[in-house]
């Protein structure tokens, strides 16, 4: 890739060097100056999210390596160009799973710029000036006015990481599937870091929200943590037998090989499914539960600029952050390797220049 003349700013990372650690390092590399479209940020927080490992460890094959991951960004703006307006030194902002896309398309036109043809990932993908895009794993990031979001005063910026990423991802197909009402019903698989932000929008809005999930030990902490109305352990016939058609929608959240079947037949007839993990192999998608409950199945990605200021917007207006860990810098290959068995509760978040919790 050609570098170009104005990738002078010296910037302290963390990075995965090639495919076969599986770990990350201290890396010492060049971000652009802050042009006249940019807004230069004091990375404080950044969250870890799944798709970090899947990078780090080439899981997907599309690697480039030096790899700094990371696209749940929340820090403070140092410096803004000239075009900018909006945000000034000393904002809270933060900068999400994209950092550009070709701002004319259809999509772009309709603020979906997530599914751009040329869309540009924060990390990992390559910038309008040719160069490879580096993540929040890193002390300063430089951004495009276009992709930078505020977030609001009353969300501390470490619990707010996360929303950038898990947040919007529920979010967006909840909005466009008409979740957010009022006295619907809601069923969530899988309680992680995208599960448990799920219920937590399902609460806020209204909702009768069901937990499903392989693992009986997490009933308490949906029911008295997250104040989830109910829980079906998805492998005992009675419990789910008990649920058939009790729920207007689900949200998928289970990055695992699964069947959607059993799930499907919690649904009521006219009922909606969407799926917003990535399983590494097919999931089962019998064909009874679809016709005979004239049930829809879908998939949703992240979100476009526009819905994650809504989103973070309406997070601070009933108060709703992620359940985080937070680790030092020095830590970050320990929660990586707890992060692929699946032992967090719900998100690590980086800690790489904050100072609390109350920022």
């Amino acid at each position: 890739m050609e570098v170009t003349p104005n990738h002078t700013q010296t910037v302290t990372g963390w990075a995965a060097m090639d495919e076969g650690s599986g770990k990350v390092e201290p890396f010492i590399f060049k971000r652009r100056e802050n042009g006249v479209d940019d807004v230069t940020i004091k990375v404080q927080y950044c969250g870890m999210c799944h798709t970090d490992l899947h990078f780090i460890q080439n899981d997907w094959g599309i690697t480039m390596y030096p790899v700094v991951p990371g696209h749940e960004i929340t820090g403070v703006v140092t410096k803004v160009g000239a075009n900018v307006s909006g945000f000034e030194v000393g904002d809270r902002v933060g900068v999400g799973c994209i950092s550009a896309s070709c701002l004319d398309c259809e999509h772009c036109r309709r603020s979906e710029e997530n599914y751009c043809d040329k869309v540009t990932l924060t990390y990992n993908g390559v910038f309008w000036d040719g160069t490879v895009t580096y993540g929040g794993y890193s002390s300063v990031l430089v951004a495009d006015k276009r992709f930078v979001v505020r977030i609001p005063d009353n969300l501390p910026l470490d619990a707010a990481a996360p929303l950038l990423c898990a947040g919007i991802t529920v979010y967006s197909p909840m909005k466009r599937h008409g979740m957010l009402r009022s006295g619907g019903s809601l069923g969530v698989v899988g309680l992680g870091g995208l599960g448990h932000v799920a219920v937590k929008f399902g609460k806020a809005f209204g909702l009768r929200v069901a937990v499903i999930s392989t693992s009986p030990a997490k009933e308490r902490e949906a029911r008295e943590r997250l104040k989830a109305d109910d829980f079906i352990v998805s492998t005992n016939q009675k419990q789910m037998q008990a649920m058939t058609r009790s729920l207007d929608y689900i949200i998928d959240t289970v990055s695992a090989k699964h069947s959607l079947g059993p799930i499907l037949e919690l649904l009521k007839v006219n009922g909606k499914l969407v799926l917003v993990a990535a399983p590494d192999q097919p999931v089962e998608l019998p064909s009874f539960p679809l016709i005979f409950g004239k049930r829809t199945v879908s998939g949703s990605m992240t979100g476009g600029l526009k819905e994650t200021q809504e989103m973070l917007d309406l997070c601070g207006e009933h108060n709703i952050t992620c359940d985080i860990e937070l680790v030092s810098t020095d830590r970050i290959n320990e929660a990586l390797a707890r992060m692929a068995r699946n032992d967090v509760r719900y998100r690590f978040v980086i800690n790489i220049g904050g100072n609390s919790s109350k920022l």
